[in-house]
């Protein structure tokens, strides 16, 4: 990954580029797809084309953006495939997030660590903020 090396040896993977064209349905859907392309621009047919479908689902926590790659030959059988693909990345979210939750749940509690008993200052309690006065 980029934020991995250091800025002197950051280069462009010549030999992986892809032209990105964005579809959408301006409701609810939209699909990138990522045509595979040379240096000099033209169309690279020994390598498929990719299709990644996007949406944004409402939580508690307000608009959550889900992404999944759709596997197609053809733009029309992505869309056939996108509500499928949407569906099983957003069931796989959560169940990361019940076994986050389960994790968190079976982690000993240590006294003198729970916040707003000792530990790092402004650990728990009340939020703070509001008005200064000397």
């Amino acid at each position: 990954m980029a934020d991995q090396l250091p800025l002197d040896q950051i280069q462009v993977d010549q030999q992986n580029l892809y032209r990105e064209e964005s579809i959408t349905d301006l409701r609810v859907a939209t699909i990138r797809r990522l045509i595979p392309i040379n240096t000099d621009g033209t169309d690279d047919t020994s390598r498929p084309t990719q299709y990644i479908g996007s949406t944004q689902i409402i939580s508690q926590m307000g608009p959550l953006p889900i992404s999944a790659p759709i596997e197609a030959a053809s733009l029309q059988e992505a869309i056939e495939k996108f509500p499928q693909a949407i569906k099983e990345a957003v069931d796989q979210m959560v169940e990361e997030a019940k076994e986050y939750r389960r994790q968190e749940s079976s982690r000993i509690v240590v006294p003198g660590t729970m916040p707003g008993q000792g530990g790092m200052p402004g650990a728990g309690g009340p939020p703070s903020g509001g008005i200064i006065s000397s």
